[in-house]
């Protein structure tokens, strides 16, 4: 088999990953990665300025004639190429950036992350391995990351948008073990016949297995990898002492919360409803009351001004209120246009929908609270209002977080996607499956970030969904403070 770097750390990770892609693809999940994909593509280009002039090997399926490239390119004494590629005994690489100083080699493997984790340090080890092998003198590896700390002011700053880590020690000492690696990898793919492997920490690390429902189809339907908020770490030493089923772990010493899951759903027990610690939450909400929810997106590279990487950027929200006491349930939205900074827009109706010292309930309002707080820290004159909102909101979570209020049908979750079921199972205006086109938060993100790619009908189409997706957020947490109220009676 002919490895590359993206195999090599994935063959590392379990090399039936590898194998199952070969011989057993149709049982693979597809993971939504689209927009991971979207903005490592992005920030790898970006990243091909950092040296000055530089060549790229143009991509192709004959990976002969991409090596060939390289090498003739490689005639020139100096020389920063992108995506420069070679090949060593089936093992082959293309490097993000190769920077060429006569007769020494510098290695630039480029990622859209924050930091540097240690499948980024096999990756380019895999590569130092490569190279060394063809006999190249390469005197240098290193890391290029985002700067979490990079704030953009005006045009893009790419030096101070990468932070580069040279880690040429690391992937010398990681020589001698990659040999054994390749080896291990092309002996265990050899096997045509299905191999059995157990369950263990690395179906879920470094990266999520598109193949753990297959791997894990002989486990009974309630087994521990269900129990919601139990470790990693927790869950694979209980598997492995053959603790696996819900019955397993009824007697075992474990938190009280993940028995409460388990004792639930094997008894089919009850709704758990503790009145008075559920009435403390109601009894801090007042009139006018405002149920709001945001939607937002995250790019790699800062778009506008005072953004950073990866910064949760608004764009939509919407708003439920009551005024007073029995009356009408009312409604107020907002959806940025696309290809514009929304947060400015956004902010100014925030603070025209909600007035100062309203009751603002939000379902996780860490997050809400944090987008206010980002968004009064960039507009001083919109500074005292839009914390005035901030000061004010509540968390309707609370009770469904702490278990003060829980049901099977939640299964250990707090998430509103598992606790309006839960509460309302047979009301079709309340399922976010109902909904045309976007049904959950990833989508919505993805689906404003492509409204650039789309003709007028598709995008109004798109609009009225994300809309409507929105809406029902707000709705969904109107429908549950009733339905809190009604219990507490």
């Amino acid at each position: 088999m002919n490895l590359s770097k993206s195999k090599y750390t994935l063959g590392i990770q379990c090399e039936k990953i590898l194998w199952l892609d070969k011989y057993k693809s149709e049982v693979k999940e597809e993971l939504n990665n689209d927009q991971v994909f979207d903005n490592g593509t992005q920030v790898g280009i970006l990243a091909q300025q950092l040296f000055g002039d530089y060549k790229v090997v143009d991509f192709n399926s004959n990976l002969s004639k991409m090596i060939e490239d390289t090498n003739n390119y490689l005639k020139e004494d100096y020389i920063n190429l992108c995506e420069a590629s070679f090949s060593y005994d089936h093992n082959f690489c293309s490097v993000d950036i190769l920077v060429k100083k006569k007769d020494e080699y510098e290695i630039y493997e480029v990622k859209s992350s924050t930091h540097v984790s240690d499948v980024y340090l096999d990756d380019v080890s895999y590569q130092y391995y490569v190279l060394k092998s063809l006999g190249l003198n390469v005197i240098k590896a290193s890391i290029v990351h985002l700067n979490s700390n990079y704030v953009r002011e005006g045009k893009l700053d790419i030096h101070k948008l990468f932070n580069i880590v040279d880690v040429t020690e690391t992937a010398k000492e990681k020589q001698e073990s990659i040999k054994d690696n390749t080896d291990k990898i092309q002996k265990y793919m050899e096997n045509t016949n299905e191999q059995i492997k157990d369950i263990g920490a690395y179906c879920f690390s470094p990266y999520e297995c598109p193949y753990f429902k297959y791997c894990s189809r002989h486990l009974p339907k309630n087994n521990l990898f269900n129990i919601r908020g139990m470790q990693l770490s927790t869950k694979i030493k209980l598997y492995n002492k053959g603790l696996v089923s819900y019955e397993d772990l009824l007697n075992e010493d474990i938190n009280e919360k993940y028995k409460q899951q388990i004792e639930f759903e094997l008894y089919n027990l009850e709704p758990h409803i503790d009145v008075d610690k559920v009435k403390k939450v109601l009894d801090k909400l007042y009139y006018p009351l405002y149920f709001l929810d945001f939607e937002s997106y995250q790019k790699a590279v800062p778009e506008y001004d005072y953004m950073r990487p990866y910064e949760q950027i608004p764009f939509q929200y919407s708003l439920h209120y009551i005024e007073e006491k029995d009356q009408e349930l009312k409604h107020k939205e907002f959806l940025s246009e696309k290809n514009i900074d929304p947060r400015r827009l956004l902010a100014e109706q925030l603070v025209k929908d909600i007035p100062n010292n309203a009751c603002v309930l939000a379902y996780n309002m860490q997050f809400e609270k944090m987008i206010i707080r980002n968004l009064a820290s960039i507009y001083d004159d919109l500074k005292d209002d839009l914390m005035n909102i901030h000061d004010h909101i509540q968390d309707l979570m609370i009770p469904f977080k702490d278990r003060d209020y829980y049901t099977k049908e939640m299964y250990g979750s707090y998430s509103i996607k598992y606790v309006l079921p839960a509460l309302f199972p047979n009301d079709p205006s309340l399922d976010y499956h109902n909904l045309n086109l976007v049904h959950k938060g990833d989508e919505a993100s993805n689906s404003f970030i492509n409204l650039s790619n789309m003709n007028k009908e598709e995008e109004n189409e798109v609009r009225e969904a994300l809309l409507r997706y929105c809406e029902l957020d707000t709705y969904a947490m109107v429908k549950i403070l009733k339905k809190l109220k009604e219990v507490t009676k």
